[in-house]
């Protein structure tokens, strides 16, 4: 017997205590020190049996029923590969994010995507003969997996600038899932500028699950950092609109920070604070923004190289909000410093954030989690859609060597496994595969971000011992 690899622990100095937890069972105890010192007893003595006394033995009881002692490091290498193993597999619930567009009505000065130059006269648009092949594409695979629940998320570029399409699949996926006994969900990723009333009127008797906008700092950040083509401001009407909608469904807010506007959002947490619809509010969360590889980068910014000629980078998709933007350079203390820091800040005003440990497996590793384009492209996950060399099928079937090659590349992603022992690879899987492959060049290789999950846990740490209910171990 020995200590699993996947604990880790934060004392609690002000109570001679210690936070322990195992992030491959999820188990969250508050022990004394005595009680946390047990597992690696148990690993350097061989006598442990007969050393014990009979609380301690009551104490090794509970942490081994909680997976903090295992048979041996092959135990946990063995259950960490059964893991993976299953959340590709399952089965319980069919993912699908359809970009309707890659046109934005935005001018994010981070993003190649928005409304620059002639960008928007040749991005692509999805037609309806198009959503006919995607909503009979997803009901065979609804056929064919029987999940018990079907998740639709719409995407883009802006994807409320093709609500026809938007429409049509809500209706149509709703009477698909309505016949088979599939609960339905409907997620919209926005800028929030077009979001309104109707739209979400619209779209609630369909399952209308959420809807994420995004606010990059205070006022004055914001209107700096995603205005409209012609500089006009957006924060205002932003708000205003999810004013009109934040009774109806549920709303979170996601922001984009770099070194001149992370010190705005604590202004920016204040003024939501104040809004009538703060309590409304399901979740609020930040991240880096991804900028493209330059020299001389300044500090504290995430490389994305973004789409050239040839469809050879990435940027196909709106990185603001794909999850591409999540990675942490594991060199630079800035970004996971202020991770940490607008995470209290969130929490501070009472709002509901991540806990910065539970972070992943994302959609990348399921295996019936899918992404289509616009032209009917199939990604495996949001934040490489639109890179033409990364699409591993089509809806229409038709067999391409080039996509059956990306395929197999995403089906043997395993970054993890070059993470040797490090106890936080059931809730990071290695990293950003999106980052991996833009920064390292290998989205095979694991994209470390090892520090926000440390500060992370320190949070989630002091909020057991705060009254989070966790078990406690004398």
């Amino acid at each position: 017997m020995q200590p699993s690899m996947f604990n880790v622990r934060v004392p609690l100095e002000d109570r001679n205590e210690v936070f322990l937890m195992n992030t491959f069972t999820d188990a969250q105890l508050i022990v004394s020190r005595e009680v946390s010192d047990l597992p690696d007893r148990v690993g350097a003595d061989t006598a442990w049996p007969t050393t014990l006394a009979d609380e301690e033995r009551e104490a090794l009881s509970t942490l081994t029923d909680n997976g903090f002692i295992v048979e041996s490091r092959a135990t946990d290498r063995r259950n960490v590969e059964d893991f993976f193993r299953d959340v590709r597999e399952s089965t319980d619930q069919l993912r699908v994010t359809v970009l309707t567009t890659l046109q934005c009505n935005f001018a994010c000065d981070y993003c190649i995507q928005g409304d620059h130059g002639d960008y928007n006269k040749t991005a692509a648009k999805m037609s309806f003969e198009t959503a006919a092949r995607v909503a009979a594409w997803s009901e065979d695979r609804l056929d064919a997996l029987t999940p018990e629940s079907f998740v639709l998320t719409f995407f883009g570029g802006e994807p409320l600038l093709n609500l026809p399409v938007m429409y049509y699949l809500a209706e149509r996926m709703w009477t698909a899932c309505e016949t088979r006994g599939v609960r339905m969900l409907i997620n919209i990723i926005t800028n929030g500028l077009l979001l309104t009333p109707d739209v979400v009127d619209r779209l609630v008797p369909f399952g209308l699950n959420g809807v994420k906008v995004t606010l990059d700092g205070d006022r004055d950040a914001h209107n700096r950092m995603r205005p409209l083509r012609g500089g006009q401001g957006t924060f205002d009407k932003i708000v205003q609109n999810v004013r009109l909608v934040a009774h109806k469904c549920r709303v979170s807010i996601g922001g984009n920070f770099d070194e001149s506007t992370v010190d705005t959002y604590p202004a920016l947490l204040d003024f939501l604070r104040q809004q009538e619809f703060a309590d409304k509010l399901s979740k609020v969360a930040f991240k880096p923004v991804i900028r493209a590889k330059v020299p001389q980068q300044p500090k504290g910014l995430i490389p994305l190289t973004v789409v050239g000629e040839g469809g050879n980078a990435l940027n196909g998709a709106c990185m603001t909000s794909a999850g591409g933007g999540t990675s942490i350079c594991d060199n630079c203390n800035f970004i996971d410093d202020k991770l940490s820091f607008l995470r209290e800040e969130t929490k501070k005003r009472g709002f509901p954030t991540v806990d910065g440990v539970h972070m992943g497996p994302c959609e990348i590793h399921k295996k019936h989690a899918h992404t289509i384009g616009p032209d009917g492209s199939l990604y495996a996950c949001p934040g490489f859609a639109g890179d033409v060399p990364s699409s591993t099928g089509h809806i229409d079937g038709r067999q391409e060597s080039r996509r059956a090659a990306a395929a197999t590349r995403f089906e043997v992603i395993t970054a993890w496994k070059e993470c040797n022992d490090c106890a936080f690879i059931p809730v990071c899987a290695g990293g950003c595969t999106v980052a991996a492959h833009t920064e390292i060049g290998d989205m095979n290789k694991p994209n470390c971000h090892k520090p926000s999950f440390e500060a992370g846990l320190i949070t989630l740490a002091l909020d057991a011992a705060r009254g989070a209910n966790p078990v406690i171990v004398n």
